[in-house]
């Protein structure tokens, strides 16, 4: 094995998990390749544009060309070697699933907690793996004791499951959930913060704040906002589901009290995989959301009680972190920049486009959300589908309209120079009379329920 493609290699084995001996015989080939085109010592911000390395990348990942997937920020596919391992994990435990899955896979999860752990930079006896950030939020909104009265400070840009967690104790136990409305888009992080702490009040008890706000990509000053709220004795809550490994950062940065994610999204670990960290010293204030014996109480592991579940994609999580590592975080997180900023300053030059997420890296980093005037979101993205194959997000917020992009590794430039022809066309020459009828759009509304099937 020549030293170039031996060196790239130890990348990928240095945990000790030879996740790429299971996959296609030419994909330790494109690894080395990969790494000949582009160095570790190259910059990410020139790694970011080398065309050559992120071929490679993309062979990574078995999906259809004849679509184009600029709707990553849901769920994201995964790589080849995460599906294959999945599969397999999936197959050893239908041989005998009583003992293959209790006796065999269960324990081998404690190491992806640990692997976890090591990357968010959280003690292992911190976090729990979820099926998504939606589980592990719940269980930290419903498992705080609060009393009717006690205040829960957000957004009206927050998730929409989240909200209705939080409406459901004001119904049922007379808790008050305060929203405050974000600027769209933020034009600075000392604006977010004065929202919130205008925004607390004697009866504030948690704050609910997302890392990156899930319908623009706006990267909120979580790290301020919860060192605020801890100088005031308030929980600080922060959704992470789509902050984890699109941007950098590690737990000790922001110092929040608890932190959801969903690791189907920028992780591509399996679809239903996600984790909870929670403060070593609330785990056993906190209640789970599925009952465990007492002598879990302040063991992390109680907020895993979900009953029978297949183990398999759980394990498949450690090849997601495998591939993930091999990239290295501050390469991919300047790729996902490059790409949006690749579209989106093609479009920026129509008068038309309106930009709702602010462009600044500081701000925001794969996700940009954008409306056109006098064009419906749901009928663009339907538009962009129908005649196209492209996929994008229809967003109907009150207090804006857009669609949602968010392009991955695996993505072309090729890929976006198709999506925005498509969308100059339309602003050009508009949509046809007689299109035929869209489906309902994608709504998030921040003061009544969510549709059934909100943006994630």
């Amino acid at each position: 094995m020549e030293p170039s493609r031996r060196a790239f290699l130890r990348t990928f084995t240095g945990s000790g998990l030879l996740a790429f001996a299971w996959l296609k015989d030419d994909w330790a080939v494109h690894l080395a390749r990969a790494q000949e085109a582009a160095p570790s010592s190259q910059p990410p911000s020139v790694a970011a544009g080398n065309e050559n390395f992120w071929f490679h990348i993309q062979q990574a990942f078995d999906i259809d060309r004849s679509i184009i997937n600029l709707n990553n920020g849901g769920v994201c596919p995964s790589p080849r070697v995460v599906h294959e391992a999945m599969k397999r994990q999936l197959d050893w435990a239908n041989h005998a699933p009583s003992r293959h899955l209790w006796e065999d896979q269960d324990p081998q999860v404690e190491l992806i907690r640990v692997r976890l752990a090591r990357q968010f930079g959280c003690d292992p006896e911190e976090l729990a793996i979820t099926r998504n950030a939606s589980e592990s939020l719940q269980i930290v909104l419903n498992g705080l004791d609060l009393k009717a009265g006690d205040e829960v400070l957000t957004t009206t840009q927050d998730y929409p499951r989240m909200l209705n967690t939080l409406r459901q104790r004001e119904r049922r136990e007379g808790i008050v959930l305060k929203q405050l409305r974000l600027p769209v888009p933020i034009q600075s992080a000392d604006q977010v913060i004065k929202l919130f702490e205008e925004g607390i009040s004697e009866k504030t008890k948690a704050i609910l704040v997302c890392h990156v706000v899930n319908i623009t990509g706006q990267i909120l000053p979580v790290a301020e906002i919860c060192r605020m709220a801890r100088e005031r004795g308030i929980r600080t809550i922060v959704d992470g589901a789509h902050a984890f490994a699109q941007i950098t950062y590690q737990c000790a940065d922001i110092d929040c009290d608890m932190y959801g994610v969903s690791l189907h999204k920028w992780l591509t670990a399996p679809i239903g995989t996600g984790f909870l960290y929670v403060r070593k010293e609330l785990i056993k204030s906190l209640w789970p959301l599925q009952a465990a014996p007492i002598e879990k109480d302040d063991n992390i592991r109680k907020f895993e009680e979900i009953g029978t579940h297949p183990t398999a994609p759980r394990l498949a999580i450690g090849e997601a972190l495998t591939f993930y590592q091999g990239i290295g975080p501050a390469r991919k997180e300047a790729r996902l920049r490059w790409l949006r900023d690749y579209w989106a300053q093609r479009l920026s030059k129509y008068e038309r486009v309106r930009f709702h997420t602010n462009l600044d890296p500081a701000h925001s980093c794969a996700i940009a959300t954008f409306g056109i005037e006098g064009i419906a979101p749901n009928d663009l993205a339907q538009r962009l589908w129908r005649q196209h194959k492209i996929i994008v997000t229809p967003i109907v917020h009150e207090d804006f309209q857009g669609i949602r992009v968010t392009p991955n590794v695996y993505s072309t430039t090729q890929e976006l120079d198709i999506f925005c022809d498509a969308i100059g066309d339309l602003i050009e020459k508009g949509l046809p009379e007689k299109e035929p009828a869209a489906q309902p759009a994608v709504t998030q509304p921040a003061t009544s329920a969510p549709a059934s099937a909100p943006a994630s």
